[in-house]
Protein backbone atom coordinates (compact mmCIF):
# COMPACT_ATOMS: atom_id res chain seq x y z
CA UNK A 1 0.00 0.00 0.00
CA UNK A 2 1.18 3.62 -0.88
CA UNK A 3 0.22 7.08 -2.25
CA UNK A 4 -2.56 9.42 -0.96
CA UNK A 5 -6.54 9.50 -1.77
CA UNK A 6 -8.14 12.82 -1.31
CA UNK A 7 -11.99 12.81 -1.88
CA UNK A 8 -12.89 16.04 -2.92
CA UNK A 9 -15.63 18.38 -1.73
CA UNK A 10 -17.50 20.59 -3.93
CA UNK A 11 -20.86 22.47 -3.88
CA UNK A 12 -22.57 24.87 -6.82
CA UNK A 13 -19.83 23.41 -9.50
CA UNK A 14 -16.66 24.91 -7.68
CA UNK A 15 -14.60 22.97 -5.69
CA UNK A 16 -14.59 24.07 -1.83
CA UNK A 17 -11.61 25.63 0.07
CA UNK A 18 -11.17 22.04 1.90
CA UNK A 19 -10.00 20.57 -1.27
CA UNK A 20 -6.72 22.39 -1.59
CA UNK A 21 -5.79 22.34 2.08
CA UNK A 22 -6.36 18.49 1.63
CA UNK A 23 -4.21 18.40 -1.14
CA UNK A 24 -1.17 20.95 0.17
CA UNK A 25 -1.36 18.28 3.29
CA UNK A 26 -1.00 15.80 0.75
CA UNK A 27 2.07 17.65 -0.80
CA UNK A 28 3.51 17.68 2.61
CA UNK A 29 3.39 13.75 3.29
CA UNK A 30 4.11 12.99 -0.21
CA UNK A 31 7.93 13.05 -0.30
CA UNK A 32 7.85 10.94 3.27
CA UNK A 33 5.37 7.91 2.88
CA UNK A 34 5.96 7.68 -1.33
CA UNK A 35 3.84 6.87 -4.16
CA UNK A 36 1.11 9.03 -6.03
CA UNK A 37 -1.32 11.81 -4.71
CA UNK A 38 -5.09 10.92 -6.09
CA UNK A 39 -7.85 13.61 -6.00
CA UNK A 40 -11.35 11.87 -6.56
CA UNK A 41 -14.03 14.34 -7.71
CA UNK A 42 -17.30 12.73 -7.67
CA UNK A 43 -19.86 14.40 -9.61
CA UNK A 44 -22.07 14.67 -12.82
CA UNK A 45 -18.81 14.21 -14.89
CA UNK A 46 -18.17 18.12 -14.94
CA UNK A 47 -15.03 18.19 -16.74
CA UNK A 48 -14.44 21.58 -16.05
CA UNK A 49 -15.38 20.79 -12.16
CA UNK A 50 -12.14 17.83 -12.44
CA UNK A 51 -9.81 20.09 -13.70
CA UNK A 52 -9.47 22.38 -11.29
CA UNK A 53 -8.91 19.56 -8.85
CA UNK A 54 -5.55 19.67 -10.63
CA UNK A 55 -3.36 21.23 -7.73
CA UNK A 56 0.63 21.38 -8.04
CA UNK A 57 1.84 18.15 -6.57
CA UNK A 58 -1.20 15.97 -7.70
CA UNK A 59 -0.24 13.21 -10.00
CA UNK A 60 -3.78 11.42 -10.98
CA UNK A 61 -7.51 13.36 -10.76
CA UNK A 62 -10.21 10.65 -10.64
CA UNK A 63 -13.62 11.95 -12.45
CA UNK A 64 -15.92 10.01 -11.04
CA UNK A 65 -19.88 10.37 -12.76
CA UNK A 66 -21.89 9.30 -9.58
CA UNK A 67 -25.21 11.01 -11.50
CA UNK A 68 -25.81 14.17 -9.43
CA UNK A 69 -23.29 16.96 -8.70
CA UNK A 70 -24.73 17.13 -5.06
CA UNK A 71 -23.62 15.45 -2.24
CA UNK A 72 -24.94 11.79 -0.47
CA UNK A 73 -23.18 10.92 2.18
CA UNK A 74 -24.41 7.46 1.09
CA UNK A 75 -22.83 7.66 -2.74
CA UNK A 76 -19.61 8.71 -1.61
CA UNK A 77 -18.94 6.54 1.14
CA UNK A 78 -19.70 3.75 -1.59
CA UNK A 79 -17.20 5.53 -3.96
CA UNK A 80 -14.56 6.39 -1.88
CA UNK A 81 -14.67 2.83 -0.69
CA UNK A 82 -14.28 1.35 -4.21
CA UNK A 83 -11.54 3.78 -5.20
CA UNK A 84 -9.92 2.66 -1.83
CA UNK A 85 -10.04 -0.68 -2.57
CA UNK A 86 -8.93 -0.45 -6.38
CA UNK A 87 -5.84 1.70 -5.72
CA UNK A 88 -5.26 0.61 -1.84
CA UNK A 89 -3.74 3.82 -1.14
CA UNK A 90 -1.56 4.72 2.55
CA UNK A 91 -3.80 6.92 3.41
CA UNK A 92 -7.21 8.85 2.51
CA UNK A 93 -7.40 12.66 3.08
CA UNK A 94 -11.26 14.12 3.70
CA UNK A 95 -12.58 17.27 5.06
CA UNK A 96 -13.66 17.79 8.63
CA UNK A 97 -16.76 18.61 7.57
CA UNK A 98 -20.18 18.58 7.64
CA UNK A 99 -20.40 16.69 4.60
CA UNK A 100 -17.16 14.58 5.61
CA UNK A 101 -17.90 13.81 8.98
CA UNK A 102 -20.98 11.84 7.78
CA UNK A 103 -18.81 9.14 5.80
CA UNK A 104 -15.77 9.12 6.63
CA UNK A 105 -16.08 6.95 10.11
CA UNK A 106 -18.22 4.73 8.10
CA UNK A 107 -15.61 4.55 5.13
CA UNK A 108 -13.13 3.93 8.03
CA UNK A 109 -14.89 1.08 9.36
CA UNK A 110 -15.59 -0.80 5.72
CA UNK A 111 -12.27 -0.47 5.08
CA UNK A 112 -11.12 -2.00 8.41
CA UNK A 113 -8.55 0.84 8.78
CA UNK A 114 -7.03 3.62 11.14
CA UNK A 115 -9.10 6.68 11.60
CA UNK A 116 -8.46 10.19 13.43
CA UNK A 117 -11.04 13.27 12.44
CA UNK A 118 -10.05 16.91 13.29
CA UNK A 119 -6.40 16.79 12.63
CA UNK A 120 -4.50 19.54 12.62
CA UNK A 121 -1.18 18.21 12.05
CA UNK A 122 0.31 15.46 10.02
CA UNK A 123 3.80 14.01 10.23
CA UNK A 124 5.84 10.78 9.20
CA UNK A 125 8.25 9.72 12.41
CA UNK A 126 10.37 6.97 11.78
CA UNK A 127 8.46 5.64 8.95
CA UNK A 128 4.90 5.65 10.52
CA UNK A 129 2.35 8.05 10.13
CA UNK A 130 1.80 10.54 12.79
CA UNK A 131 -1.44 13.08 13.31
CA UNK A 132 -2.08 15.69 15.89
CA UNK A 133 -5.74 16.65 17.13
CA UNK A 134 -7.15 18.42 19.72
CA UNK A 135 -7.99 16.38 23.07
CA UNK A 136 -9.78 17.32 26.35
CA UNK A 137 -11.61 20.16 25.61
CA UNK A 138 -8.87 21.38 23.25
CA UNK A 139 -6.24 21.80 26.16
CA UNK A 140 -3.79 19.57 24.94
CA UNK A 141 -2.59 18.65 20.98
CA UNK A 142 -2.75 14.08 21.01
CA UNK A 143 -1.02 12.81 18.82
CA UNK A 144 -1.94 9.32 17.49
CA UNK A 145 -0.04 6.59 15.29
CA UNK A 146 -1.72 3.72 13.85
CA UNK A 147 0.40 0.57 14.01
CA UNK A 148 -0.34 -2.45 11.85
CA UNK A 149 -3.24 -0.07 9.78
CA UNK A 150 -2.22 -0.39 6.34
CA UNK A 151 -4.28 2.29 5.10
CA UNK A 152 -5.93 5.30 7.41
CA UNK A 153 -8.70 7.85 6.74
CA UNK A 154 -8.87 10.98 8.31
CA UNK A 155 -10.29 14.14 8.63
CA UNK A 156 -8.65 17.50 8.44
CA UNK A 157 -9.45 20.68 9.85
CA UNK A 158 -10.22 23.12 7.21
CA UNK A 159 -8.17 26.73 7.19
CA UNK A 160 -5.17 25.13 8.37
CA UNK A 161 -2.93 23.29 6.01
CA UNK A 162 -1.67 25.69 3.19
CA UNK A 163 -3.27 25.35 -0.57
CA UNK A 164 -0.62 24.82 -3.16
CA UNK A 165 0.47 27.44 -5.45
CA UNK A 166 -0.13 26.70 -9.39
CA UNK A 167 -1.42 24.53 -11.72
CA UNK A 168 -0.12 20.65 -11.07
CA UNK A 169 0.46 17.99 -14.18
CA UNK A 170 -2.16 15.86 -13.19
CA UNK A 171 -3.02 12.77 -15.56
CA UNK A 172 -6.81 12.77 -15.73
CA UNK A 173 -8.78 9.47 -15.48
CA UNK A 174 -12.44 8.46 -15.51
CA UNK A 175 -14.04 5.59 -13.07
CA UNK A 176 -16.92 3.51 -13.26
CA UNK A 177 -18.90 2.83 -9.69
CA UNK A 178 -21.67 -0.26 -9.11
CA UNK A 179 -24.27 1.46 -7.10
CA UNK A 180 -26.50 -1.64 -7.74
CA UNK A 181 -26.50 -2.07 -4.03
CA UNK A 182 -27.22 1.07 -2.96
CA UNK A 183 -30.63 1.49 -1.27
CA UNK A 184 -30.37 4.53 0.98
CA UNK A 185 -29.66 7.08 -1.22
CA UNK A 186 -30.97 10.88 -0.76
CA UNK A 187 -32.30 12.96 -3.20
CA UNK A 188 -31.43 16.91 -3.03
CA UNK A 189 -33.88 18.77 -3.09
CA UNK A 190 -32.86 22.46 -3.23
CA UNK A 191 -30.48 25.07 -1.15
CA UNK A 192 -31.98 27.09 1.44
CA UNK A 193 -29.41 29.69 1.09
CA UNK A 194 -29.46 31.74 5.07
CA UNK A 195 -30.38 35.77 4.58
CA UNK A 196 -28.09 38.75 3.64
CA UNK A 197 -27.34 40.04 6.69
CA UNK A 198 -23.92 42.51 5.12
CA UNK A 199 -21.72 40.42 7.74
CA UNK A 200 -18.92 38.51 5.81
CA UNK A 201 -16.37 36.93 8.26
CA UNK A 202 -14.40 34.68 6.34
CA UNK A 203 -13.28 38.24 4.51
CA UNK A 204 -13.56 40.22 7.48
CA UNK A 205 -8.95 41.07 8.24
CA UNK A 206 -9.90 42.12 12.25
CA UNK A 207 -13.25 40.22 14.14
CA UNK A 208 -14.49 40.98 17.97
CA UNK A 209 -16.50 37.81 18.90
CA UNK A 210 -18.44 37.45 21.73
CA UNK A 211 -19.52 34.62 23.91
CA UNK A 212 -21.35 33.40 26.87
CA UNK A 213 -19.45 35.86 29.03
CA UNK A 214 -21.51 38.62 27.37
CA UNK A 215 -24.11 37.67 29.75
CA UNK A 216 -27.46 38.83 28.60
CA UNK A 217 -28.23 39.71 24.76
CA UNK A 218 -29.11 43.30 25.90
CA UNK A 219 -25.17 43.22 26.56
CA UNK A 220 -24.30 42.62 22.94
CA UNK A 221 -25.38 46.63 21.19
CA UNK A 222 -22.53 47.79 23.36
CA UNK A 223 -20.17 45.20 22.08
CA UNK A 224 -21.24 45.85 18.24
CA UNK A 225 -20.59 49.16 18.60
CA UNK A 226 -17.10 48.80 20.40
CA UNK A 227 -17.09 46.24 17.27
CA UNK A 228 -17.18 49.68 14.60
CA UNK A 229 -15.04 52.16 16.93
CA UNK A 230 -12.25 49.33 16.43
CA UNK A 231 -12.73 48.91 13.20
CA UNK A 232 -13.66 45.58 13.18
CA UNK A 233 -16.45 42.87 12.03
CA UNK A 234 -18.53 41.76 14.85
CA UNK A 235 -18.76 38.10 15.51
CA UNK A 236 -19.90 35.09 18.24
CA UNK A 237 -19.49 31.57 19.36
CA UNK A 238 -22.58 29.36 18.71
CA UNK A 239 -24.19 29.97 22.27
CA UNK A 240 -25.04 33.24 21.38
CA UNK A 241 -26.51 32.05 17.99
CA UNK A 242 -28.46 29.21 19.71
CA UNK A 243 -29.82 31.73 21.96
CA UNK A 244 -31.37 33.60 19.25
CA UNK A 245 -29.16 36.58 19.75
CA UNK A 246 -27.59 37.00 16.59
CA UNK A 247 -28.14 35.34 12.79
CA UNK A 248 -26.05 32.73 11.84
CA UNK A 249 -23.33 35.03 9.66
CA UNK A 250 -22.48 35.96 12.95
CA UNK A 251 -20.99 32.85 14.19
CA UNK A 252 -17.27 31.61 14.37
CA UNK A 253 -16.54 28.21 14.08
CA UNK A 254 -17.19 24.35 12.71
CA UNK A 255 -20.83 25.26 12.15
CA UNK A 256 -20.38 28.84 11.19
CA UNK A 257 -17.49 30.85 9.41
CA UNK A 258 -14.13 30.46 9.64
CA UNK A 259 -12.35 33.45 9.51
CA UNK A 260 -9.74 32.61 6.31
CA UNK A 261 -8.69 36.31 6.10
CA UNK A 262 -8.37 37.47 9.55
CA UNK A 263 -4.77 38.51 10.64
CA UNK A 264 -6.37 39.77 14.43
CA UNK A 265 -9.27 38.18 16.10
CA UNK A 266 -10.48 39.18 19.66
CA UNK A 267 -12.28 36.69 21.42
CA UNK A 268 -14.45 38.50 24.75
CA UNK A 269 -15.77 36.03 26.86
CA UNK A 270 -15.45 33.31 24.68
CA UNK A 271 -14.16 29.62 26.37
CA UNK A 272 -12.89 28.66 23.21
CA UNK A 273 -14.67 25.16 22.58
CA UNK A 274 -12.84 22.96 19.59
CA UNK A 275 -15.70 23.78 17.51
CA UNK A 276 -15.07 27.23 17.70
CA UNK A 277 -11.55 27.10 17.40
CA UNK A 278 -12.21 25.43 14.04
CA UNK A 279 -12.68 28.82 12.78
CA UNK A 280 -10.12 31.12 13.84
CA UNK A 281 -7.36 29.20 15.94
CA UNK A 282 -5.31 29.70 12.33
CA UNK A 283 -5.72 33.67 12.94
CA UNK A 284 -2.01 35.24 13.76
CA UNK A 285 -2.74 36.97 16.04
CA UNK A 286 -5.38 35.98 18.63
CA UNK A 287 -5.89 38.06 22.02
CA UNK A 288 -8.39 36.47 24.27
CA UNK A 289 -10.12 37.70 27.32
CA UNK A 290 -11.95 35.64 29.96
CA UNK A 291 -12.14 35.37 33.84
CA UNK A 292 -11.56 31.51 33.62
CA UNK A 293 -7.23 30.98 33.41
CA UNK A 294 -8.18 27.39 32.42
CA UNK A 295 -10.68 28.56 29.21
CA UNK A 296 -9.14 26.40 26.22
CA UNK A 297 -8.57 29.79 24.48
CA UNK A 298 -5.48 30.40 26.11
CA UNK A 299 -4.08 27.66 24.54
CA UNK A 300 -4.54 29.07 21.29
CA UNK A 301 -4.02 32.98 22.18
CA UNK A 302 -1.24 35.24 21.34
CA UNK A 303 -2.15 37.38 24.18
CA UNK A 304 -4.52 36.81 26.82
CA UNK A 305 -6.08 38.51 29.94
CA UNK A 306 -7.79 37.07 32.78
CA UNK A 307 -10.24 39.79 33.57
CA UNK A 308 -13.73 40.66 33.06
CA UNK A 309 -14.69 41.71 29.63
CA UNK A 310 -16.62 44.23 30.54
CA UNK A 311 -13.88 46.30 32.63
CA UNK A 312 -11.68 45.53 29.50
CA UNK A 313 -14.59 47.19 27.32
CA UNK A 314 -14.72 50.14 29.82
CA UNK A 315 -10.89 50.53 29.20
CA UNK A 316 -11.10 50.52 25.37
CA UNK A 317 -14.08 52.84 25.43
CA UNK A 318 -12.21 55.27 27.05
CA UNK A 319 -9.11 55.12 25.35
CA UNK A 320 -11.50 55.58 22.31
CA UNK A 321 -13.62 58.12 23.27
Amino acid sequence: MSGILIIAEHINGALRDITGELAGAASSLKDKLGGPVSVAVLGAGDAELTGTANFLGVDEVINVNVGSEHFDAATYEEAAFAIGEKLRPQVILIGHTVGGMAYAPALAARLGSGFASDVLALDVIDGELVTTRGAYGNKVNLETAFPGKGVVVMTLRGATFEVPEGKGTAQITTQDIDYSTLDRKSTHVEYNIPPQTGVDLSKAEFILSVGRGVQDEENLPRFNELADKLGAVFGCSRPIVDAGWLPKSHQVGQSGKVASNCSIYLALGISGAVHHQFGMKHVDTIIAINTDTEAPIFNVATYGASIDLFEFADALEQILD
